[in-house]
């Protein structure tokens, strides 16, 4: 069998294939954000993904199960307590998070607000409470010109969110606070993510976020993309992977303005010549339509993604392997607009993957990032179990 010298791993952000046993006590009984979108708009037409093994994973109108398929396909189940990015992620490179990142359902404690405005110099801060980023936006972004206040949010994630104008608050100024604020955010509290949201306009008819959101994430512990660099790969990091594993284990990173941006440099990655992991997270799925309920615009965003496959395939080497899976569910058509508790999927193509290979069901994100490990021949001290034996070609 040819060796696998490159792995491409595509996380196709809150891309869930149905809801899990215990999604019922997250309130998510019956959420499937890829079937239930595809039954909402009388069905949804992947057939890249389709060859490759998607409907064989979950019943997809428009998108049949595969006769033969052309890759290796399965699904994996969120072991960890959370639905979220951080934990999605993080399990997914062997360290499922041993406690629930901290939510926060009624706001920021007032002392704790008290103590970022010290630190940061602020007179005080706007909102405070659980909000879409768009809408509270709306809202509260022309006193913020007024005022010269930030505004503070959160949501059902473990998020510390900060929105300012780039114009009048400046951009450098609000990296600094939402640095301070991670430095604050430590345990107890033990939030997830602080995420800079900086947008731009002059009144709620204008008001746009910008590209250039940042998140400061909590540290991770030793992980698989240590494994990686310490045994001489190199880890190239698409869009906000950089972010999410404050940098650990990266040799490269651009970060990227939409999906699109995000293919181009997964190309420019594929024509590097380095050996070890590609890792791209393309982020609009869940941050422009799962949020806000948008299923029109979901199901576009995975058209034009499926319609890319091909130029990414056609640039895979014998030895590479691509990797396409999601970190949780945000069902479109769902209550509120919160993640939703689904299985993900996981897709694997290449010369060295047997087509039509059937993991099954894996109980934790984390096997992943053991076959991964397997894959390129790395030693891995993370969670998860490999299932490279599973999907290996005899050829």
């Amino acid at each position: 069998m040819t060796k696998v010298n490159r792995v491409l791993l595509i996380i196709i952000d809150s891309v869930g294939a149905g809801a899990l046993p215990d999604a019922p006590e997250w309130g998510d009984a019956g959420s499937n954000t890829l079937g239930n979108m595809a039954a909402a708009r009388g069905g949804l037409e992947l057939p890249d993904l389709g060859r490759l093994g998607l409907g064989n994973i979950v019943s997809i109108a428009g998108t049949p199960p595969a006769a033969a398929p052309a890759g290796a396909f399965g699904r994996m189940a969120l072991a960890s307590h959370g639905k979220d990015t951080m934990t999605g992620h993080f399990e997914m490179v062997g360290v499922p998070p041993t406690a629930p990142f901290r939510t926060y359902p009624e706001g920021f404690p007032p002392d704790l607000i008290a103590e970022f405005c010290r630190r940061t110099g602020l007179p005080g801060v706007l909102g405070n409470t659980v909000a879409s980023g768009t809408e509270i936006i709306k809202e509260l972004g022309e006193e913020h010109l007024r005022t010269g206040l930030p505004i503070v949010y959160t949501s059902a994630d473990s998020v510390f969110q900060v929105a300012a104008s780039e114009e009048s608050f400046g951009l450098q100024r609000l990296y600094d606070i939402c640095q301070i604020a991670r430095d604050l955010l430590a345990p107890p509290h033990r939030v997830g993510r602080v995420i800079a949201r900086p947008f731009a306009g002059s009144d709620a008819t204008t008001f746009k976020r910008t590209s250039n959101r940042k998140d400061y994430a909590i540290e991770p512990p030793h992980m698989l993309l240590d494994d990686l660099r310490e045994a001489g790969l190199s880890v190239m990091a698409v869009g906000k992977i950089e972010d999410i594993f404050s940098g650990h284990g990266i040799t490269f990173a651009e970060h990227t303005k939409d999906n699109a941006d995000g293919v181009r440099v997964i190309h420019q990655c594929l024509d590097r010549q380095e050996s070890g992991l590609i890792f791209a997270n393309l982020v609009d799925f869940d941050m422009l339509y799962g949020h806000r309920r948008d299923v029109e615009g979901y199901a576009q965003a995975l058209i034009a993604f499926d319609k890319a496959l091909s130029g990414i395939k056609a640039k895979l080497r014998p030895d590479d392997v691509l990797v396409i899976t999601a970190d949780h569910g945000n069902d479109p058509t769902f209550p509120g607009t919160d993640h939703t508790r689904e299985y993900v999927p996981v897709l694997l193509y290449g010369q060295t993957i047997r087509p039509g290979a059937d993991v099954g069901t894996r109980p934790t994100l984390a096997d992943l990032g053991a076959t991964v490990a397997d894959l390129l021949g790395v030693a891995y001290g993370g969670a998860g179990t490999s299932f490279a034996d599973l999907i290996r070609s005899e050829n």
